[in-house]
Formats: C-alpha cells, sequence, structure tokens
C-alpha cells in the first residue's frame, strides 16, 4: 500500500494529473480538494459503471497526462493499469481489489473496519478545505471530520452524533444535496458544473448565491431539487411490510440512492429498496441497517440474473425484471 505521504509528492511533482472520479460527492469532494490544493488536475467524472476498464483508456489518449489519480471507485481492471504507461494513484475504501502496478492507497489494509470515505483521506493529503472534506465525508454517512466543521461553521451544523441527521436536517445536508444534484446531468454538463464549483471559496457562497457562479449552480440544484421532491413524496407514504420498496419509471436522472437514504431516514428499522426499471433490469439501492446487506445480497442473487455489492449497510444492484419478485422474496426472509 502506498502511503499518503508518496502520493502527496507524486502529485507535487507531476505538471499534467488526470483525475477519474465517482459521481457522487464523496468522489467530486475528493477531486476538489486535490485541484484546489495542487492547482493542476483534469477531471473525469465515472457516471456509467462501478469499474474503471479499457474503455477508459481513449481518455488517457485525449489528455496525455503524467499522471493518472483514481478516487473513490471500487474496481480497477489489472488490464487497464498495465495498459497506463505513467504512475498511477488510486485513493478508495471500498474492498480492497488484488491488483499491481498501482500505487494504492485504501484504509481497509491498515484497519478491516476503517472505511472512512475518501474524501476525508484527501482531507488529510492536503490538509485544507475543511468544508469542502466535509461535504464529502458527511454525504457517505460519516462523522469523521463533522465536530471540526461544526466548530468553524456552527451555524451549518446543529449536529454531530447522527448521519441521517446532518444529512437532512441541517444547511450542511443542503450542501451535500447541492453538490450531489449537480452531478444528475449528462457529463459534458456536469464537467461545466464542476468548473463553477471550484470556484466558490466558502459555503456560505454557496447557500447565499452571492456569486455568479454560485446562483449558476444553484440554478441547476433547484431544477432537479424539483423532481427529487415529487418522487420522496411519494416514497415516504407508509407501508406495512418489513420491506419498504418504492419503484419509479426510468428517467433522464437516477435518484435512487438519494430517496432511499431519505427513506432509512424514516424507516430506521426497515429493508429498503428503491429502484428504476429500465428495459428489462431494475437498478436498485438497497438500504439496510440491521445486518450486514452485502452478504443478504449475495446470497439473494444466487441463481439470479443480477449483480450487486457495496457497504455494510448501502449496497447497488442491477436485477432482470423477471427475478425481482423473488429477489425481494429471498431479501425478505434474511431479516432478522
Amino acid at each position: 500500500m502506498a502511503t499518503l505521504k508518496e502520493i502527496y509528492k507524486l502529485i507535487e511533482k507531476s505538471e499534467n494529473p488526470l483525475i477519474f472520479f465517482d459521481d457522487d460527492p464523496d468522489g467530486l469532494c475528493s477531486y476538489l480538494l486535490i485541484k484546489r490544493h495542487f492547482r493542476k488536475g483534469n477531471p473525469v467524472v465515472i457516471k456509467s459503471s462501478p469499474e474503471i476498464d479499457m474503455s477508459y483508456l481513449k481518455k488517457i489518449e485525449e489528455y496525455s497526462p503524467d499522471i493518472v489519480i483514481i478516487l473513490d471507485k471500487p474496481v480497477v481492471s489489472q488490464d487497464f493499469i498495465d495498459k497506463v504507461n505513467v504512475p498511477l494513484i488510486w485513493i478508495d475504501h471500498h474492498p480492497i481489489n488484488d491488483v499491481g502496478g498501482v500505487n494504492y492507497f485504501n484504509p481497509l489494509f491498515n484497519d478491516k473496519d476503517d472505511a472512512r470515505p475518501v474524501s476525508y483521506w484527501c482531507y488529510q493529503l492536503t490538509k485544507e478545505n475543511l468544508w469542502i472534506a466535509t461535504i464529502g465525508v458527511a454525504s457517505d454517512y460519516s462523522l469523521a471530520t463533522v465536530n471540526k466543521f461544526k466548530e468553524e461553521f456552527p451555524d451549518l451544523c446543529e449536529y454531530v452524533d447522527h448521519a441521517g441527521k446532518v444529512m437532512f436536517r441541517t444547511k450542511l445536508g443542503k450542501l451535500i444535496r447541492i453538490y450531489d444534484f449537480i452531478l444528475k446531468n449528462p457529463h459534458y454538463k456536469v464537467l461545466q458544473y464542476v468548473n463553477l464549483i471550484e470556484k466558490i471559496n466558502s459555503p456560505y457562497e454557496l447557500l447565499e448565491g452571492s456569486s455568479k457562479n454560485a446562483r449558476e449552480i444553484i440554478k441547476v440544484y433547484e431544477k432537479v431539487n424539483k423532481e427529487y421532491q415529487l418522487l420522496v413524496k411519494e416514497a415516504l407514504k407508509p407501508q406495512k411490510s418489513r420491506v419498504h420498496i418504492f419503484l419509479y419509471p426510468s428517467g433522464k436522472i437516477s435518484l435512487t440512492s438519494e430517496l432511499s437514504n431519505e427513506i432509512t431516514f424514516k424507516f430506521k428499522n426497515k429493508l429498503i429498496i428503491v429502484g428504476r426499471r429500465k428495459n428489462d433490469v431494475v437498478k436498485l439501492s438497497l438500504r439496510y441497517q440491521k445486518s450486514d446487506l452485502r452478504v443478504m445480497l449475495k446470497n439473494a442473487l444466487e441463481g439470479l440474473d443480477g449483480v450487486g455489492g457495496g457497504h455494510e449497510h448501502a449496497c447497488g444492484s442491477h436485477v432482470n425484471i423477471r427475478d425481482f419478485d423473488e429477489f425481494v422474496r429471498r431479501l425478505e426472509s434474511y431479516i432478522k
């Protein structure tokens, strides 16, 4: 495993980094922390897949970087790594991958229970922009920097003891949703918005819309939020089952993860399944606080046409529509 000190030196001496990052606030904030500190780096938002595979070599050819950085992606193929002929840095917090030829930092190497978000580690790397780091950290339901954030911005976060309260009852939670919702657009637009949000210098500038860049970002956020509020109103209607299921039609943007988080906050003891159907596949976001959801998901998918994985209490999955009812039945049978 590479150390943060070694990674810092590699980035510091580079001239043209190419930075791949996941399309969620943790990934975005990790990118911003590195870009703002080192003042260099071209962004590539990974929207289509949990894996960086050979198809992303075209980005290497396009930018001709002297270093490649990968942030918050759970899988990087060995074939991709082998084809990249410049130093490659990978900072992640998902289950460890057995790959070689990469400067790989993952806290799980040192502690199997330490899954603090990538934005936390990028903050440890750069030692600045706490507010950006905390948006990313808290978006991944971690409280690792929230106490420190509250000391600096007491009016933006009243809670430090519960990630759900931070997300849904504070102004910090609104900042998380702003960062999240600007990523719900086509790739070329997301890059425009990332360029704008790079220039935001404080959380107040964004919340108060006190600059042209901030007002443009808020406009994008409000458009997505309007759609989200319509969906969440339906999603939060009570259900008697131990499994709370909400399916909605496939549209231009996916809000399954955000919906599942908010439903979980309201119905804490239920297994939450939120999905949208696209052709013959249901794309799902699952949450369950009482057991290891990864184990439940693996068992439920056995013999079915589907894939899935993620964190202990939050997973994603794709399941063929013909297997969906059986998939749900199996999951419900595992509930304690």
